[in-house]
């Protein structure tokens, strides 16, 4: 059954206006009215929806029925990522909601070729946020991933942590990620990723003095697009996320 988001009310009985997005899609793929479909608005559950109306440009639905399914995981990942070049920090932004990840934060790094700010950034934010909406429709999540505007690697390093534990993914670093999530309960944990080229030391040397751990990934060098999920993965599987 199709699953959208439609961020309003879902309330059994109710007769609520699809996104025009959501709209377009269903005409295109021509459902018809009497179809069931899945709505959910990203506070948590979902909801069982019969189509009323569709044209090509409106769509209405009935909520049937609520369901509390929830499929986050038992503790919150935030991928604090290095902005890669063209158009990688999709396909990132796309897999980390897939993996779990209940924040994400683009970080503007020294070795950083993106350069984002003023409307440029705000229109990549937006796009980001429909990447993260497109993800959840898709993989069965009911909460959207935060995705925060593009933040100075220094400056965000030097904010107080949202609490759990900031781990900086460091080939220079002694102890694997891998081995410190199996000696270690589930936290809430935030992951800081370079951009292609990695940190540079300095930058490093400053996550380690704001109190970032240093873990690495093994003995391969993992491209930028590559670290970030292959750490959520890790953390996800050996705490029982997967």
């Amino acid at each position: 059954m199709p699953r959208f988001y439609c961020p309003q009310p879902l309330v059994p009985g109710s007769v609520v206006d699809l996104p025009d997005a959501v709209a377009h899609h269903l005409h295109v793929v021509r459902q018809q009215a009497g179809d069931e479909l899945v709505l959910f608005n990203g506070d948590g559950g979902q909801a069982r929806a019969r189509l009323v109306e569709i044209g090509k440009r409106r769509a209405s639905a009935e909520v049937l029925a609520l369901d509390a399914v929830d499929v986050e995981l038992p503790f919150r990942m935030t991928l604090a990522q290095g902005l890669p070049e063209g158009s990688k920090m999709d396909w990132i932004v796309e897999k980390a909601v897939e993996l779990g990840a209940a924040a994400i934060v683009p970080l503007a790094a020294q070795r950083s070729v993106v350069r984002l700010s003023g409307e440029r950034a705000d229109k990549r934010l937006a796009h980001w946020q429909g990447v993260v909406v497109s993800a959840s429709e898709q993989c069965g999540r009911n909460r959207l991933a935060d995705v925060a505007p593009v933040q100075d690697f220094h400056r965000w390093i030097g904010q107080d942590a949202d609490g759990g534990v900031r781990i900086l993914l460091s080939p220079r670093a002694d102890a694997s990620l891998a081995q410190w999530a199996r000696a270690t309960p589930a936290r809430d944990v935030t992951l800081l990723v370079g951009p292609e080229g990695g940190f540079t030391d300095q930058e490093e040397d400053a996550a380690r003095a704001a109190g970032a751990l240093a873990l690495s990934m093994g003995p391969r060098v993992l491209r930028t697009e590559t670290a970030g999920l292959a750490a959520l993965t890790i953390l996800a599987a050996g705490w029982g996320g997967i």
